[in-house]
């Protein structure tokens, strides 16, 4: 339908052949922690043949409470995030805050994700493009689909060509999102892959107080819409037991539950690839 670019993210082809899903938790808990759930991860990957990309936050910069979890730091989570990869074979994402975390991550990091909130800041969109590692931009809440033109002549200024758009949902009044699914087609409209973030789709900003709420058990079913309306991947954060999660508990679908969330996924792909 749009001819759309390969976006190149360590070994994994972002073509629209198959769809690339984005996974891990929500922030690095623990060494021991992320261990587990990588390597629960790369067995259901395995079993069910996805093009994948692991993933988890070093810091959570934008908590809801100053007293909330953020995180183990730049340094020591990014070279963890490399080593989860390099035993896996899979590339490794996470988000980055500043210039200079840029410079740092880019050193491990494979997928230099831009928070939703920073989409807008420049020098951070510059700071990651001038890397050379392929850069994922989550859409603000604030922003039109049509208005990524702007980051995307950011990133093309710098010579990043390799880079990808999510889609995590639109500010609808206050504490809530909508996931709007015809901004998946018109930012691919425009040339760009796009992926959906079932889990931020979610979210309720801020809605526990201290905390940000929402209805995770609704993320599985808007990502099958997304998965219908022809985005390129699927972003998911997980966790063993959501209840206990230092962030993001109540948007992060059961680790017990996933493998049967992404072989639907999987099968609706297929489907819209042999409809088109």
């Amino acid at each position: 339908m749009f001819s759309l670019p390969v976006v190149q993210v360590g070994t994994v082809s972002v073509d629209g052949s198959e769809p690339l899903f984005i996974l891990g938790p929500c922030v690095i808990e623990s060494d021991d922690f992320i261990w587990e759930v990588a390597e629960r991860l790369g067995v259901i990957a395995h079993s069910l043949r996805l093009k994948w990309i692991f993933k988890a936050s070093y810091d959570k910069a934008n908590r809801s409470a100053g007293s909330s979890y953020r995180g183990v730091g730049v340094h020591a989570g990014c070279k963890l995030l490399r080593q989860v990869g390099d035993r896996l074979g899979v590339p490794v994402t996470t988000d980055i805050h500043t210039e200079q975390e840029a410079r740092v991550a880019a050193e491990y990091i494979d997928l230099l994700q831009i928070p939703a909130f920073l989409s807008r800041q420049t020098d951070l969109i510059l700071a990651a493009g001038e890397t050379g590692r392929a850069v994922n931009v989550k859409k603000g809440q604030f922003m039109a689909p049509w208005d990524v033109k702007n980051i995307a002549e950011k990133l093309r200024s710098v010579g990043c060509q390799n880079f990808l758009f999510t889609e995590r949902g639109t500010t609808f009044g206050y504490q809530n999102l909508v996931a709007d699914m015809r901004s998946l087609h018109w930012m691919r409209e425009l040339g760009y892959r796009v992926i959906f973030d079932a889990t931020h789709s979610v979210q309720r900003p801020g809605g526990l107080g201290t905390a940000t709420g929402g209805d995770g058990r609704l993320a599985p079913v808007l990502a099958r819409a997304a998965v219908a309306a022809g985005c390129d991947g699927v972003f998911m954060e997980t966790h063993p037991d959501p209840s206990k999660a230092l962030s993001d508990g109540p948007n992060q679908i059961p680790l017990p539950e996933l493998a049967s969330v992404l072989e639907q996924l999987r099968k609706i792909h297929a489907l819209v690839q042999h409809a088109s």
